[in-house]
C-alpha cells in the first residue's frame, strides 16, 4: 500500500483521532468507576481531579507543569473556576504551587498518583483482557509516534509547525508520559493515547487561533464549511508523527484500536 491510496499521514490523522478518543475515554471512564474509593481516601475530586489529569507529568519525580501548560490543558474551561479547583488541591495538601507558578505533586499527591497508576493497571487489564498482543502492538506503535512528535525539529521555532501544536501547549506540558520501569503495557497504552490526544488538541488550537477564533467561539461554531476546513487543517497540522509509521502500519493501528473492547 502506498501513501496515495488513502492513508497518507494527514488522512490517517483524521481517521485515527476518533479511534484514539474512544479507547482512551473508555479506559478513563472505567478508571473513574473503579477509582471512587481511591479518590475519597485522599479527599475526593476536590483534592484529586487535576492530579488525575496531569498525572503523566506530576507522577514523575520532580515533575512540574508550568502555568502556560496548565492553561493549554484546560483551554476550554473557565480559568477562574480552574484556579479555584487548584486552590482546593493545594489546600488539601495534594499539589504544591511554586513561586514561579509551576505545579508539582506533594508527597501526599505523589502517593495518590502511585496508587492511581496501579488502579489504571488493574482497569486496563480487565477492560482489555485477552487483547495482550493487540495492546503490545499498539504500545509499540504509539511509542514510535510519541518519539517522532517529541523530536527536536517537531517543536522548532516559537509557534505551531507541521506535526505539532504550539510550543508550550498541552502536549509539551504532559509528554512524554512518566513510564517507570515495570509499567504494564495497558498503562503505557492509556497514557500514550492521552498524549496523542493532547498533540491533536494543540494542533487544533493552533489552527482555530490562526483563523481568528477563541476557545469559546470555536466551541460555538456550528457544523458547516468553516468547521470542516478547520478540521482538515488540523489533520494536516497533526500529521507529522504519523509519517513514522508505514501505510500498512497505520492501517494495522487503526484496526487494532477499533478492535479494543470499550
Amino acid at each position: 500500500m502506498s501513501d496515495n491510496v488513502g492513508l497518507a499521514p494527514h488522512r490517517f490523522a483524521g481517521l485515527v483521532a476518533p479511534a484514539v478518543d474512544r479507547a482512551f475515554v473508555a479506559a478513563m471512564r472505567a478508571g473513574q468507576e473503579g477509582g471512587a474509593e481511591l479518590s475519597q481516601r485522599y479527599g475526593g475530586p476536590s483534592a484529586t481531579a487535576f492530579l488525575v489529569e496531569l498525572r503523566t507529568r506530576l507522577a514523575a519525580p520532580g515533575g512540574t507543569v508550568d502555568g502556560p501548560g496548565f492553561a493549554a490543558v484546560t483551554r476550554y474551561r473557565d480559568p477562574t473556576a480552574c484556579q479555584r479547583t487548584m486552590d482546593r488541591h493545594v489546600a488539601y495538601g495534594m499539589i504544591h504551587r511554586r513561586s514561579d507558578g509551576g505545579l508539582a505533586a506533594t508527597e501526599r499527591g505523589a502517593a495518590f498518583l502511585a496508587e492511581l497508576y496501579q488502579l489504571h493497571a488493574e482497569v486496563a487489564a480487565e477492560l482489555w483482557a485477552g487483547q495482550d498482543d493487540r495492546v503490545l502492538r499498539l504500545t509499540e506503535a504509539t511509542g514510535r509516534l510519541l518519539a517522532a512528535a517529541l523530536a527536536p525539529d517537531t517543536h522548532a521555532g516559537g509557534g505551531a509547525v507541521d506535526g505539532a501544536g504550539p510550543v508550550g501547549g498541552a502536549f509539551s506540558a504532559l509528554a512524554p508520559p512518566y513510564e517507570p520501569d515495570g509499567t504494564p503495557a495497558g498503562v503505557l497504552l492509556l497514557n500514550r493515547l492521552g498524549a496523542l490526544r493532547h498533540h491533536r488538541a494543540d494542533a487544533h488550537a493552533a489552527v482555530w487561533a490562526a483563523a481568528g477564533y477563541t476557545a469559546t467561539s470555536i466551541v460555538e461554531l456550528p457544523d458547516g464549511t468553516q468547521r470542516r476546513a478547520i478540521e482538515l487543517a488540523t489533520d494536516r497540522q497533526a500529521a507529522g508523527p504519523y509519517a513514522a509509521l508505514t501505510p500498512d502500519e497505520r492501517l494495522a493501528m487503526l484496526a487494532d484500536l477499533a478492535a479494543l473492547p470499550g
